[in-house]
């Protein structure tokens, strides 16, 4: 084996290390960004308190419990039938894409707000998951 052909094998391998590494940190640098800041989450949710509360039922149902928790589920809330049949769990990346679009996602539904910036509903939702437990 010659110093050139180590070399040849030296060099890929350290360049899909080097490569590897850019992947995980951009991974990072994006979990980070969508786990959002759930004090500015609660100022933006202030928007989402003409009709929703924390504790309560209102034009909307309350949000206590909310991530986690099945469509159309909480008592008392009169859902559309398009939600309460929709069989959506609340997850975070089922909450980001609500806010995206609530009649895209469910069509029929009552909600017709939508949060289109990424980071403000990635805020929300970080909201919702440390206050509304």
């Amino acid at each position: 084996m010659t110093i050139r052909s180590i070399a040849g094998v030296l060099a890929p391998r350290q360049a899909k290390i080097a490569a590897m590494a850019a992947i995980a940190i951009l991974l990072a640098l994006n979990s980070a960004r969508a786990a959002g800041d759930a004090s500015r989450g609660a100022t933006l949710y202030q928007g989402c308190g003409d009709c929703h509360s924390i504790e309560k039922n209102d034009v909307g149902p309350m949000h206590k419990g909310v991530v986690g928790r099945l469509a159309g589920s909480v008592a008392g809330y009169n859902y559309s039938p398009a939600l309460k049949n929709s069989k959506i769990v609340w997850t975070e990346a089922n909450l980001d894409k609500w806010l995206t679009g609530p009649d895209a996602m469910v069509p029929g539904t009552k909600m017709f707000y939508e949060v289109q910036d990424p980071k403000d509903r990635a805020d929300i939702i970080a909201f919702l998951k440390e206050k509304a437990k």
